[in-house]
Order: structure tokens, then C-alpha cells, then sequence
């Protein structure tokens, strides 16, 4: 089902950048020298389309550093108390392993001989031979 949803997203976005793409083939320049418009010496000429695709990259690769540096307190908030877990599972381990050093071991009364659990063997409860 998940894929089935991813495809379609992913098959129209595709066809809608590819379509973009075909009609924006004409180049433009960019410029990031704010100082020298005649003639900058830090330009960029590349096709619109390409341009506009790698802003959008650029900018969910922004979004991400933004939103993980912004989560960091969570994720070690979750470090910590796996930590204080493992302890804490440790720690019951060893009480357990201690209390069961500690517990002495249930006496058992030998069983008679010919003797099952609901008496002469080969009966049941009710002593019938079975």
C-alpha cells in the first residue's frame, strides 16, 4: 500500500518537472556580485529550469539541518533514557540472580514406586483400570 502511494506522488511530480523542465530551456545568469551588473565576475549561466531545481534542493537541505539541529534536545532526551533503561534492565538482572541465590530449593518428597501421580499405576482417579 505504501508504494502504491508513493507512486502516486512520485509518477505526477515527476511528469509535472519534466513538462516544466521542456518549457523552461532558455538560459538566464546569476549573478552573486552585488557591486559590478555590467559585468559580475561571480555569475552562473545555466538554464532556468536547472536553477530552480537546484533552489529547491538547496532548500530541503536547509529545512533538514534546520529540523534536526532544532530536534537535538529530543534525541538526547531518548539517548539518555535509553541509557537509564539498560541500567535499570541490568540492575534487575542482578536482583533477580540474587534472589534466587537467596531462595533455598524446594524440598520434593520421593515419589513410591508403582505409585503414579492418581495412584496404582494404571488406574485413574476413580481407580479403574485403564
Amino acid at each position: 500500500m505504501r508504494k502504491f502511494l508513493t507512486a502516486l506522488i512520485v509518477i505526477p511530480l515527476g511528469l509535472i518537472l519534466v513538462t516544466f523542465a521542456v518549457a523552461n530551456r532558455h538560459f538566464v545568469t546569476v549573478s552573486f556580485d552585488p557591486f559590478i551588473t555590467n559585468d559580475p565576475s561571480l555569475s552562473v549561466t545555466l538554464p532556468l529550469f536547472l536553477l530552480l531545481i537546484l533552489v529547491a534542493a538547496l532548500g530541503v537541505l536547509v529545512g533538514g539541518c534546520a529540523v534536526w539541529f532544532g530536534q537535538r534536545h529530543w534525541r538526547r532526551a531518548a539517548r539518555r533514557n535509553d541509557a537509564d533503561a539498560r541500567a535499570a534492565r541490568g540492575e534487575l538482572a542482578d536482583l533477580r540472580a540474587q534472589a534466587a541465590a537467596a531462595k533455598p530449593e524446594a524440598q520434593r518428597l520421593p515419589v513410591p514406586s508403582g505409585v503414579g501421580l492418581y495412584g496404582p499405576i494404571g488406574r485413574d482417579k476413580l481407580r479403574a483400570t485403564l
